[in-house]
């Protein structure tokens, strides 16, 4: 769990481009709705607000911020990147089913294309919407496609597979569940409420019809909008502040480190990412018999407010060179923020958007509960291999978690009005 966090960005409202069609039996479609959000107070754009307010029924209630914040689908990324992190999330693989080829991964694309972009609009499914969430704006829903390793196998594109999907090596914390691994196409659904989250959760399977099977789905969660005084980095199962140093969108390397560039290769993933999924459970009851002062030693850092050993608060540089009376290194060898820094990884970096993940206790009472680590870098090999590597090698953390389900998606980049994401690598 490398020492990064997310910014605190505001995620986009979008423009109302006009109200969609109500929902068969609704006085209000979710879409009209959004339309009145500029009663509450929230920014919009000119355009957007001044559509708000004449599209606006007498009989609507506003949305609250929280329900009314639209991310858009469209865009030269996709979604759910560099959008703030979101309350509630749920991670799905799928695998193309036996006859599938490269014909049916288009059409489910497209299918999938068009959910995303409804529902992120706070628009119904298509075909056959279960109305889980017809109460209920955007909720800043996001809704990220992934192809897997097999995925350019079973659609005859293996030359179009880019290098960095060669499988990761394996490391000495692992044990994977192999059910629970990698997967022919990958999903990253993320909202501020949990119905609208399951909403397209259910949609996204739904669709999927006799094109692909599921083969694992994970359910995470973070702390909600609003919940703290100020913006504050979250919080993981542990107590600790995780997540500090995250690279930021306004640093002028970020793409860079980030996103694959225009120019690379191969060019369907122009603007693309790639993301490392690790399900890493959290041995909670040994953790928590640590003493305060000992878990702030395995981390590097304070665990009220998440500063450096070394002092300052929780954006001071840590100094690594700083002794105590006994000449020790007041931030030991092995913490976990020293050993993860960029700065001891040759310039590695990654952008960390995890949830925390509770799937009940074990037998003896033993709590199943850690984080859905998702890190986000131009090249995998060049930014989670090397710091997992050393992490592995001498992580005062190790003892206290478990990696039990891996896997690594190339996230091509986002899709263009009329295009389904995929399309330049499934008609290219």
């Amino acid at each position: 769990m490398p020492d990064q966090s997310i910014p605190e960005a505001r995620t986009p409202v979008a423009e109302t481009r006009g109200t969609a069609s109500p929902v068969p039996g609704a006085g209000i479609s979710r879409r009209r709705l959004l339309g009145t959000a500029g009663a509450t107070g929230l920014v919009l754009g000119a355009a957007g607000a001044g559509a708000g307010y004449a599209a606006r029924p007498a009989e609507a209630t506003p949305l609250t911020s929280l329900g009314a914040e639209e991310v858009m689908f469209h865009g030269k990324h996709q979604p759910g990147i560099t959008t703030p992190m979101q309350a509630h999330g749920h991670l799905v693989a799928f695998d193309l089913a036996g006859g599938a080829g490269r014909t049916e991964a288009a059409a489910l694309l497209r299918r999938w294309s068009q959910t995303a972009r409804r529902l992120m609009a706070g628009e119904p499914a298509a075909h056959g919407d279960t109305d889980v969430a017809r109460d209920a704006g955007p909720s800043s829903l996001t809704v990220t496609f992934g192809f897997g390793h097999g995925f350019f196998t079973r659609t005859g594109l293996e030359k179009q597979r880019p290098v960095a999907l060669d499988p990761l090596p394996d490391f000495s914390s692992d044990r994977l569940d192999k059910a629970r691994s990698d997967g022919d196409l990958w999903v990253q659904i993320g909202a501020n409420d949990a119905l609208v989250a399951f909403h397209a959760l259910r949609a996204i399977q739904k669709d999927a019809g006799s094109a692909a099977r599921m083969r694992w789905q994970m359910n995470g969660f973070n702390r909600s909008p609003g919940a703290t005084s100020r913006p504050m980095t979250t919080r993981n199962l542990m107590g600790q502040v995780d997540g500090t140093r995250n690279p930021k969108p306004d640093e002028p390397d970020f793409d860079r480190r980030i996103f694959v560039p225009a120019s690379g290769e191969p060019s369907w993933m122009a603007n693309g990412s790639y993301v490392v999924v690790r399900r890493i459970r959290m041995l909670l009851d040994d953790w928590e018999k640590l003493p305060v002062k000992a878990q702030e030693e395995v981390i590097g850092r304070r665990k009220s407010d998440g500063a450096p050993l070394t002092g300052g608060d929780e954006t001071t540089e840590m100094d690594l060179e700083k002794t105590d009376a006994q000449g020790s290194p007041v931030v030991p060898v092995n913490a976990h923020a020293r050993i993860s820094r960029p700065d001891q990884n040759g310039g590695a970096a990654m952008l960390r958007r995890p949830f925390s993940y509770h799937d009940g206790f074990d037998a003896d009472g033993v709590p199943d509960a850690g984080l859905l680590f998702i890190c986000w870098q131009a090249d995998p090999l060049r930014g989670f291999v090397p710091v997992q590597r050393k992490l592995d090698r001498g992580d005062a953390l190790s003892p206290f978690v478990r990696h039990e389900a891996s896997g690594l998606f190339a996230v091509p980049g986002g899709a263009a009005e009329g295009e389904y994401v995929g399309q330049r690598l499934l008609e290219g």
